[in-house]
C-alpha cells in the first residue's frame, strides 16, 4: 500500500495502485529481483504523484514508510543491467504509438548544473536557458504519433573536456566503453540502430538544425534506408538539382585535372529559395484553429559530397544526393529551412505536414523539465557519493522511467500540484 494520499474522486488510491502495478508489470518482469520489483512501483509513483520534492527521502516518507534504505539502494547502490528495461520500453512504446505514420524525433536538451563533478558537466549551450552555461547535455529520442509522444532514449553526451581527461573519467567512474569521444549525431545514430533492432515502427526521422547540419548524420539515415526531414541553418550550401559535373577548363599549363567539378557553384539555402514561389499551407488543427504558415520547396542536390578544389574557390564539397529544400515563413516573419529525402513527387502540403509532425509537447524545454525531475530524485545518491569524491555514470535516464501511465493518481486536498 502506498501511504499518505487520500482519494479525491475517480479511482481510489488502492485502485490506482493496482492499475499502476498492472501497467508496470512488463517492466517488473524484466527486473527479475523481488525487492527491485517491489521498489520500482514506489519509485515511479513518487515521480508522477503529488509532492514537489522528488528526492529519495521525501518520496520514501510519502510512499514507503520504513523502507527508505531499500528505496535508496534501488536508486543509488543497486547494480543491475538496464538493457532489459530499455528493450521493454521500446516494445511498449511501439505498442502504444508505433506505426508507419509515427515519427522518431531526435533532439537534445541541457540540465543546468553547478560544480564540476557531475558526469559530462561543462560550459556548453543550454537549450533550457538559451545561452552557454554550465550544464549536462543529453541526446533524446521520442517516438510520436499524432499528439502522443513517448520518450524511448535519453543518453548523456560527454564533451571534449571530459573525453580528453582520463583522470577525470576515472574519478567519476565512467565505464571504459563510454570514454571514447562521440558527437551527438553519432549517439543519435547508435540509438536509432537500437530502436531498429527492436523492430520499432516509424515512418520518418525528424531532427532540428543541430543534427541536420551534420552531413554524416543525414548520410547515415539514408544508408539505413530511412526517410528523414531535418532542420538546417540558412547558410548551409546546396546545388541546383540540374547541376552537372564537367572537366575544368584552364588557361594555364600544367598537369591535366583528374577530377570533375560542378558547372555551377553551391549557394546558401536561403538564397536558393529567395526567388521561389511561397504558398500558405495548413497542415493540421491546433487548439486555436488551423495551423498554417507560408512554405516553399525546391528539389536540390546537397553539398555534402567529397571535398574538391574548384577553380579559385579552394576546397568545396561536390554535389551529393538529391533532396527537398523546404522553407517556412512564420507569422512573425521568421524563416526556417529544412532538408528532406522524401520522394520527388511529394506535394507541398505533405512536405509541410512532415516537417511539422513533431508533437507540440516534444520541445527542448519539456525534455529539460523531464531531466530536472530525474536529476532531483538522485539528490540522496549525490550526497552519499560526495564524501568519496565519486560519481555514478548515468548512461540512460529514460530506462528507469517507463512511459506515463494512462491515468494519474487522485490528489489529496492538501497535496500541492507539481
Amino acid at each position: 500500500m502506498i501511504h499518505g494520499w487520500s482519494a479525491l474522486g475517480g479511482l481510489t488510491m488502492a485502485e490506482w495502485e493496482d492499475e499502476l502495478e498492472r501497467w508496470l508489470m512488463p517492466f517488473l518482469d524484466r527486473l527479475g529481483h523481488k525487492t527491485r520489483q517491489r521498489m520500482c512501483p514506489l519509485y515511479v509513483a513518487g515521480l508522477i504523484g503529488p509532492g514537489d520534492r522528488k528526492s529519495i527521502q521525501p518520496m520514501a516518507e510519502r510512499l514507503a514508510t520504513g523502507n527508505y534504505d531499500q528505496l535508496h539502494h534501488f536508486i543509488a547502490d543497486g547494480v543491475w543491467d538496464a538493457s532489459a528495461l530499455e528493450s521493454e520500453l521500446l516494445n511498449q512504446a511501439d505498442r502504444l504509438v508505433g506505426g508507419n505514420d509515427a515519427v522518431l524525433v531526435i533532439d537534445d536538451t541541457a540540465i543546468p548544473k553547478k560544480g564540476e563533478r557531475s558526469v559530462g558537466v561543462a560550459a556548453q549551450y543550454a537549450s533550457a536557458l538559451g545561452k552557454t552555461a554550465n550544464c549536462q547535455t543529453l541526446v533524446s529520442l521520442t517516438l510520436a504519433r499524432g499528439e502522443v509522444p513517448v520518450m524511448v532514449a535519453l543518453r548523456l553526451f560527454l564533451p571534449d573536456s571530459w573525453t580528453s581527461d582520463l583522470s577525470r573519467l576515472k574519478r567519476a567512474r565512467v565505464p571504459v566503453e563510454h570514454r571514447t569521444a562521440r558527437s551527438k549525431p553519432e549517439i543519435a545514430l547508435a540509438e536509432i540502430d537500437r530502436a531498429m533492432a527492436a523492430n520499432v515502427r516509424f515512418g520518418c526521422v525528424l531532427a532540428d538544425a543541430g543534427y541536420g547540419l551534420s552531413a554524416p548524420f543525414r548520410q547515415g539515415l539514408t544508408a539505413r534506408g530511412l526517410a528523414w526531414a531535418v532542420g538546417i541553418p540558412r547558410h548551409l550550401k546546396v546545388y541546383p538539382v540540374n547541376v552537372k559535373l564537367i572537366w575544368p577548363i584552364t588557361k594555364v599549363r600544367g598537369k591535366p585535372r583528374k577530377h570533375h567539378v560542378p558547372d555551377i557553384l553551391s549557394i546558401a539555402a536561403e538564397h536558393m529559395l529567395a526567388s521561389a514561389k511561397w504558398k500558405t499551407v495548413s497542415w493540421r488543427s491546433g487548439t486555436k484553429g488551423r495551423l498554417k504558415a507560408r512554405f516553399a520547396a525546391l528539389r536540390v542536390r546537397t553539398a555534402d559530397g567529397p571535398p574538391q578544389r574548384i577553380w579559385d574557390k579552394g576546397q568545396q564539397h561536390l554535389p551529393g544526393d538529391e533532396a527537398w529544400l523546404i522553407g517556412e515563413q512564420r507569422a512573425s516573419g521568421e524563416k526556417k529551412y529544412y532538408l528532406a529525402n522524401l520522394p520527388a513527387a511529394t506535394d507541398l502540403r505533405t512536405l509541410a505536414a512532415t516537417i511539422k509532425a513533431s508533437p507540440p509537447c516534444v520541445t527542448p524545454s519539456s525534455i529539460s523539465s523531464f531531466g530536472h525531475r530525474l536529476n532531483g530524485v538522485h539528490t540522496a545518491e549525490n550526497k552519499s557519493l560526495k564524501n568519496t569524491g565519486a560519481n555514478r555514470f548515468c548512461q540512460s535516464s529514460a530506462s528507469r522511467l517507463s512511459p506515463r501511465p494512462p491515468s494519474t493518481p487522485p490528489r489529496s486536498a492538501a497535496a500541492p500540484s507539481r
